[in-house]
């Protein structure tokens, strides 16, 4: 050990401020606010317009079922307006009109309304008629009665409506319009009840409303078995599903599902993708790993019974210290086993991870491994950042894995340093990003191996050190959870050909403050 040790033995460091998240979890969307039926969803929105649209349809029929009724009795106003305009003459100067009483009872002649007429001649002289017949409002209605045209109003007798048509009957033809006096006009005017027009506009409402009293269910009928035929696919692949063996990860066919939901197959069949990877991953690492148990606990087993037919306290002591290293050796192989599982099944970075002061962070591993290095004749030494002390260098991350990830590059370089080597582990700072490196003088890693010691249970050939070649791998996989990128490289500052030592260095991304809300 030099004096770069002797700031680790002065005491244990003071505890870092918890800081607050990073991010914080959204709530979960409450169960009120799912959709659950695709079925309930598209009925509601095909049949809620076609319930609201069906009230305005009865309206437009009604409206339309009135014009029509209305016109053929208006043509029947007209003629009678015509023919009594025909009725009037002018004698000795004054208008007169020749109404036989036959055509009065052919004029009022209705089993269903009744019919009122009026004839009166200029300042509204009474000449024929209903006297309470009211006389048109001035407008433009009246203007075009003026020039000869037969025009209709509504209006009411004895508080009754009806229906009038009137017109204005020139009584001197022979004066030309514009020139002198205006000429002189007799208003005529049939008007009659609106019972047969009613009767009529109810007739046309009942015979194309009540038809739809029957289209309708048939509609839904129709809209239902469409819907429960178009949506059957959906069945047809949830059965499919349901049938397949536990065991089949084998990816759907997009081709034998609807064009609708063939993006969501291809996106289920990236998961199941995913997912027998994941399988194929886990019972590799298990058949891998019972593997690697089996030549610890045969030695433990081997020693043991060795040491059960021994009789000289020398051998038996000699078979306990083999069982007790190979005890040791699977010890290790299981914590390693273990810390590998928890950190595959660790969140997704940044779902539990909060900043932490990286240099305060080696520091405190650094402690932990000053009995090993001793132990080694190893010396240990930590390089920290010349800044004050009260700045800290933040990462986000979950500093149980990162003291994982920390103690397994210590230990991966104290097993391979010889004794009298030593063993570095800086924090520094490059921009805004945090570096973390440990660097030894052991063997090095040849460039044609640095793509493979991550790997689960790989060792280089030639190497007589102990170990499981698990300790990489927890390292990758708890970097690649934080973001870090990892390298490898030749330590810059070793001069020795036989021992050009390993530089490890892990570059972690800036902490991403989350941003506050507005209010």
């Amino acid at each position: 050990m030099n004096d770069r040790d002797a700031g680790l033995e002065a005491g244990p460091p003071e505890p870092p401020q918890q800081a607050a998240p990073l991010y914080v979890p959204p709530n979960p969307e409450p169960d009120e606010n799912i959709r659950h039926s695709l079925f309930g969803e598209i009925l509601d929105w095909m049949l809620a317009p076609l319930l609201l649209l069906w009230p305005m349809s009865i309206a437009i029929t009604y409206l339309v079922a009135k014009s029509i009724a209305n016109q053929p009795f208006d043509d029947a106003l007209e003629d009678r307006v015509t023919v009594l305009s025909q009725q009037i003459r002018t004698v000795s100067g004054k208008p007169v009109v020749q109404l036989p009483g036959s055509a009065r009872d052919v004029l009022r002649a209705d089993d269903v309304d009744s019919v009122y007429f009026q004839i009166s001649g200029p300042a509204g002289l009474h000449l024929d008629g209903d006297r309470d017949l009211p006389r048109p409002r001035a407008g433009s209605s009246d203007d075009q009665a003026r020039g000869g045209a037969v025009s209709f109003r509504n209006d009411s007798i004895h508080g009754t409506p009806v229906r009038v048509a009137y017109s204005y009957v020139n009584l001197d033809p022979l004066r030309e319009p514009g020139k002198g006096a205006e000429p002189e006009l007799a208003l005529v005017q049939v008007a009659e009840t609106l019972d047969k027009r009613a009767h009529l506009a109810n007739e046309i409402i009942k015979g194309v409303i009540l038809p739809q009293f029957i289209i309708l269910p048939v509609i839904l009928a129709l809209v239902w078995f469409a819907l429960s035929r178009g949506l059957s696919p959906l069945a047809e692949l949830q059965q499919r599903i349901r049938a397949r063996p536990q065991d089949d990860l084998s990816p759907i066919d997009p081709r034998q599902v609807p064009e609708e939901i063939s993006p969501l197959v291809g996106s289920f069949n990236d998961m199941l993708e995913r997912l027998a990877q994941t399988v194929e991953m886990q019972k590799r690492f298990i058949a891998d790993a019972a593997h690697q148990m089996k030549t610890p606990l045969a030695g433990m087993r081997m020693q043991s019974e060795l040491a059960l037919r021994q009789v000289d306290p020398g051998e038996i002591h000699r078979s306990l210290e083999q069982l007790a290293t190979s005890s040791e050796s699977a010890t290790r192989l299981v914590n390693q086993l273990l810390a590998l599982a928890r950190a595959e099944n660790q969140p997704h970075a940044g779902l539990a991870f909060e900043e932490i002061d990286l240099a305060q962070l080696a520091r405190a591993t650094v402690q932990d491994w000053v009995q090993a290095s001793f132990a080694a004749q190893i010396d240990l030494g930590l390089e920290l950042p010349e800044e004050p002390q009260d700045k800290p260098l933040p990462i986000a991350g979950n500093a149980l894995m990162l003291r994982e990830l920390l103690s397994n590059l210590i230990d991966n370089a104290l097993r391979y340093t010889p004794s009298g080597g030593s063993v570095t582990v800086r924090v520094r700072r490059d921009g805004e990003q945090a570096l973390l490196e440990v660097e030894d003088t052991g063997p090095g890693i040849a460039p044609t191996e640095r793509a493979h010691v991550f790997e689960r249970f790989y060792r280089i050939l030639g190497t007589n050190v102990q170990g499981s070649g698990l300790g990489l791998a927890i390292v990758r996989e708890i970097a690649q959870q934080h973001g870090a990128e990892i390298d490898i490289f030749n330590n810059p500052r070793s001069h020795s050909k036989k021992y050009p030592g390993s530089l490890f260095r892990l570059t972690f991304p800036p902490p991403v403050q989350e941003p506050l809300d507005a209010d």
